[in-house]
């Protein structure tokens, strides 16, 4: 399996190596090293159920990966990026960083008509909201509208053609489904590998970020997961998680190996969240 990033040097790597289209809470690019550094020796298939952006994935480029996710406008970026990267890259062209533009291309999805777009239209949206929205968050209100401010940066990167297309190779190779997490049970057999990197475990009353979607991942879905996570384990199927520094995460992973590990926090509403925080690794191998 080859891991560029890590062995070549950045001048080479940064011509051919995908990495993430879009930025997403609770993002995985500072821990790759630390991640990949963890996996299973050997392994067959890689699954990854929580895809977000996406950062350890395209670090480690898999030849025969299954991602998915519960929302769907992530999951038409990401079929259109496989699909027709082309189209996409031309339909981006459109936008301009303006805020009356954003504020206009945001409000696309209140009205009826927005759902006769086509899969391109919609993945040009997402890329460009997502490029100049506050922070790169992605976040939509109880309706499932997406609600995040204007960023005012002065030069957003919202067509990286070349990084787009690098992308579309390597997703081509990829299986990628609509699905809950659970889906993946039917499908992964013994000697393959999963990674989950769901919504975290909130660590205050006002810590929680689990508005990917407008279905939360609630305390019921931890647990869940965990059942998961348990069948799997009698499966000889190999998983690594990640979850904050929790103590309900603590005591239900408890028979599993786990790590403390330091991170930044890049993305969250309130500046005065960002920066280093405790998150666990949980390993069945």
């Amino acid at each position: 399996m080859p891991i560029l990033s890590l062995v070549e040097s950045k001048t080479d790597a940064n011509l051919t190596n995908p990495k993430p289209f879009i930025k997403w809470a609770g993002g995985k690019r500072q821990l790759i090293e630390e991640l990949i550094s963890l996996f299973p020796a050997n392994y067959n298939r890689y699954f990854e159920p929580f895809i977000g952006g996406g950062a350890l994935f395209f670090a480690i480029q898999p030849e025969n990966a299954y991602i998915s996710d519960i929302n769907p406008e992530l999951i038409n970026l990401y079929n259109v990026v496989k699909n027709d990267v082309d189209s996409l890259i031309e339909d981006l062209r459109r936008y301009k960083n303006t805020e009356e533009e954003f504020y206009k291309i945001r409000n696309l999805d209140r009205k009826p008509s927005y759902k006769k777009f086509s899969k391109v239209r919609k993945a040009s949206r997402f890329i460009y909201l997502n490029k100049t929205c506050y922070n790169g968050l992605y976040r939509t209100n109880s309706d499932g509208y997406f609600n995040v401010p204007f960023g005012f940066y002065k030069n957003p990167n919202i067509i990286d053609e070349k990084n787009l297309k690098v992308c579309s190779e390597l997703l081509k190779k990829t299986e990628i489904a609509l699905s809950p997490f659970s889906a993946i049970e039917s499908k992964i057999k013994t000697g393959d590998f999963v990674y989950f990197d769901p919504p975290y475990m909130p660590i205050s009353k006002t810590s929680s970020f689990t508005k990917y979607y407008k279905d939360d991942f609630d305390v019921d879905a931890q647990f869940e997961l965990k059942e998961l996570c348990d069948r799997l384990t009698k499966k000889r199927v190999y998983f690594m998680l990640s979850n904050s520094y929790s103590e309900l995460i603590l005591n239900l992973y408890k028979q599993y190996n786990i790590k403390k590990i330091r991170a930044i926090r890049a993305i969250n509403c309130k500046a005065a969240k960002r920066g280093a925080i405790d998150e666990l690794i949980i390993t069945n191998y």
